[in-house]
């Protein structure tokens, strides 16, 4: 649309500064010549840089290993992130805050590492204590005696309220 508009017999003065002031602004930000090399190189030596940095930082923490010992043999497990221990062992670092151990029960005593909530002393699923039942079984209501020493001879048997073939036809439905 702008090389129709550049012809001076079409466009008035005014019309004329404002597109030359559209065209400066377009490129404004462009850089050119020396500028524009030094800039292509520092983004390429920017893009290397980091590159080369996370790939460090990947295979740095991909070979992180836990640090504690078991039975003099070191934990082959990988440590968690930002730490150097992994979830077995993670309450052995002193400086975390995140895992407390397991309380366990007097029968069963338990170290393994639960994160810590809002509870004072949290513990694992196997040893998490449950609120007190909150359902009460309504309690069962007395029979009166005379109602259980009924005589059963007022009741039929399934067998008596059978149709037979004796009976009129009326009887049987």
């Amino acid at each position: 649309g702008s090389s129709l508009l550049t012809g001076p017999e079409g466009l008035m003065a005014k019309e004329r500064e404002n597109l030359k002031r559209l065209k400066c602004l377009r490129r404004y930000r462009q850089r050119y010549g020396v500028e524009a090399l030094l800039h292509r190189q520092l983004k390429e030596r920017r893009m290397l840089a980091t590159d080369s940095a996370a790939q460090q930082a990947h295979t740095t923490r991909s070979s992180q290993r836990c640090l504690a010992f078991v039975d003099d043999v070191r934990c082959s497990n990988q440590s968690l992130p930002m730490t150097r221990h992994c979830l077995m062992h993670i309450c052995q670092d002193t400086n975390q805050t995140l895992f407390k151990p397991c309380q366990g029960s007097e029968e069963v005593p338990c170290n393994k590492p639960v994160p810590v909530s809002l509870s004072e002393d949290p513990c694992c699923p196997l040893h998490l204590r449950l609120p007190p039942q909150m359902y009460v079984p309504e309690q069962v209501l007395a029979v009166p005696e005379e109602l259980e020493a009924a005589p059963t001879d007022l009741y039929l048997s399934a067998a008596e309220l059978q149709p037979t073939e004796s009976l009129p036809l009326e009887f049987s439905d």
